[in-house]
């Protein structure tokens, strides 16, 4: 049976989660979402003391980055991590479970933090039908007469938000109550899942650049900017917690790595042919973006061997303020030469291999089942 990542959009007060109520087992239910947003809301209030410090700007700043947070969200990097720990043996209702999943939870903090700048760096409006970090902060600046440039300033002061994201995600995980050994053995991978998603960012700044139209060079794209943190690593860091042995973290990340290139696969579908009520996002952005994805990637390298014509369409069409109508041409190229086929028959082979990988492990059969859930979700999502 296949199972959501998210209980919906999300709502704009969250719910103040008791310690109760946090420890949820079964990610990709609504409680699950809301033990996460109360973990990440306790730590949110942990911080009110040091910034109010600060003073009523750094105060604005702050309050951002919760409502951006908790305003939605799949959770899947938390679920993925808290479900890695319980396949490799963790226990839902022991003592340290109210401490693991406070870490897994700092992962929404990471995940913040590469939103925010992507925003940026991808000139997006919007994000979850509401102004993104940096536009809401260049119409905060335009409203009050500031002086100086408007849209500086907002993206000035989303790339602190998102640098803020990043710093308490740390404090997060050291403030959660894991133990010495188990944060030990969690940081090396932290630190991997860091820099990786890092680099595939620069990879894919490079790529717009320097216009690599390879297939190749997107697979390493989704590889490192998706892949490896979005499932790979965070269930990496819940066998690290567990202290997993070597064969099961071998198992989780041949998973990772083939559900996550999957799930973002489905991703770029989405970024050109998503429904804008659903994915929250303008429809077409990635074509405007000038994104190069396994789906351009792939119908470029078609157009090249049969139809020039569409080849130069597609070639001084991307990257360009595009209109509804040129939008619902770029799609139908892309659908005629055959491209949408062959990344949807990707993502089914990535999705196959990745399953049977996580089916011959030592997972915890639970643990196999709500990982086959997931993985569905995430490759087969309409968001």
């Amino acid at each position: 049976m296949e199972a959501p990542l998210s209980a919906g959009p999300g709502i704009q007060t969250p719910h103040r989660t008791s310690a109760a109520e946090l420890i949820v087992p079964q990610p990709g239910t609504p409680a699950f979402v809301t033990a996460v947003e109360g973990a990440l809301t306790r730590f949110f209030t942990t911080r009110r003391g040091m910034v109010e410090e600060l003073g009523p700007v750094f105060v604005e700043a702050a309050d951002e980055l919760e409502l951006f947070v908790l305003r939605g969200g799949k959770r899947t990097r938390p679920a993925f991590a808290w479900t890695g720990w319980l396949g490799a043996g963790g226990d839902a209702d022991g003592p340290a479970a109210d401490a693991v999943l406070t870490a897994c939870s700092a992962l929404e903090l990471v995940q913040a933090c590469a939103l925010i700048h992507d925003d940026i760096i991808d000139s997006s409006r919007t994000r979850r039908r509401f102004p993104t970090v940096h536009v809401d902060f260049e119409q905060r600046h335009r409203d009050r007469g500031w002086a100086g440039d408007s849209a500086h300033f907002g993206a000035s002061v989303a790339i602190l938000v998102g640098d803020l994201a990043l710093a308490w995600a740390d404090d997060m995980v050291h403030a959660s109550g894991l133990d010495p050994a188990a944060i030990a053995r969690f940081a090396p991978v932290w630190a991997s899942m860091r820099t990786e998603v890092l680099g595939g960012q620069l990879l894919d700044i490079h790529g717009e650049a320097g216009a690599d139209e390879s297939v190749e060079a997107a697979l390493r794209i989704n590889r490192y900017k998706t892949a490896a943190y979005t499932v790979e690593r965070p269930l990496h860091l819940g066998a690290a917690i567990a202290d997993a042995d070597q064969g099961l973290v071998d198992a989780y990340r041949l998973f990772g790595t083939d559900i996550g290139i999957a799930f973002q696969l489905r991703d770029d579908l989405l970024g050109v042919f998503g429904d804008p009520a659903v994915t929250g996002k303008p429809s077409g952005d990635d074509l405007r973006e000038g994104k190069r994805t396994v789906l351009l990637a792939e119908a470029l390298a078609r157009a090249d061997e049969a139809d020039p014509a569409a080849a130069k369409l597609l070639r001084t069409s991307i990257g360009t303020e595009l209109d509804a109508d040129e939008v619902a041409r770029l799609r139908d190229v892309i659908t005629e030469l055959g491209a949408v086929d062959e990344v949807e028959r990707r993502i089914a082979e990535l999705t196959e291999a990745g399953l049977a990988a996580i089916e011959n492990s030592t997972a915890t059969t639970s643990a196999k089942e709500r990982l086959r859930a997931m993985a569905l979700a995430a490759t087969r999502r309409a968001a």
